[in-house]
């Protein structure tokens, strides 16, 4: 059953963090980040209602899987992370591009016409028919209400180090999780509280997931995941 898959699943996630010595925060990404790895982010405010106890999962991910990719996971976090100075780069992160989607839907910032537009801010703004400096300066407070929204979350990590590319464990490991996790068109477990943001978004997979991502939440997962789960905690575990 999927329940029980779940439940072993965050008990395992409970014996990574209780390896890390808890959960971390964005703003303050320390040395014990690996090069390459898993992340899993916790969202307090968000309860388990039907595996346990604790704050729920609402993001996993990973980086470097194209071949030849030379992104690390602190890269990758940093991106999500944003500007020191609470700004960031929403093009430069899907995390941020759903979340920001989110807090525009929701009315909870001022609107935002050029946000998700263009892969690079140059062309967003000739696309617009504006000044690139115009696009930057109206985008930054979505920026700043990201950063801030994504302070308060905390992440565990899982170190797997191998090769980049679309095979790699990394992956598989990112994509098996999520359709463990998603709820999107199955019955609902450790479903998004109503005040979740996610469900402010206009992206269909995410607030039927349950989860800030949209690749894999339409899969379903093999249990057999679990067990080279646990083998790979066990591997942090000895280090």
């Amino acid at each position: 059953m999927r329940l029980d898959d779940l439940q072993q699943f965050y008990s395992l996630m409970d014996r990574l963090i209780h390896i890390q010595g808890g959960l971390s925060h964005l703003a303050e990404m320390g040395p014990s980040i690996p090069k390459r790895g898993v992340y899993f982010f916790f969202d307090d405010r968000e309860p388990r209602s039907d595996s346990g106890s604790g704050p729920r999962i609402v993001r996993i991910g990973t980086h470097a899987l194209t071949a030849g990719s030379a992104s690390s996971l602190r890269q990758r976090l940093a991106q999500h992370r944003g500007k020191r100075g609470g700004g960031g780069n929403h093009r430069g992160s899907i995390f941020r591009l759903l979340v920001g989607q989110a807090l525009l839907s929701s009315g909870a910032i001022p609107a935002s016409l050029s946000w998700g537009v263009k892969g690079d801010p140059a062309k967003a703004a000739l696309a617009l028919g504006i000044a690139r400096d115009e696009l930057t300066a109206s985008e930054l407070p979505v920026e700043e209400a990201v950063s801030s929204y994504l302070s308060r979350l905390s992440f565990a990590r899982l170190s797997i180090v191998d090769e980049p590319g679309p095979e790699s464990l990394r992956g598989t490991m990112e994509q098996q999780s999520i359709a463990l996790l998603t709820n999107f068109e199955r019955p609902k477990l450790d479903p998004a509280t109503p005040s979740w943001l996610g469900l402010a978004s206009n992206r269909p997979l995410v607030v039927g997931s349950g989860l800030w991502n949209q690749r894999h939440v339409t899969e379903k997962h093999d249990p057999a995941f679990l067990l080279t789960l646990s083998q790979l905690i066990d591997q942090q575990e000895s280090r």
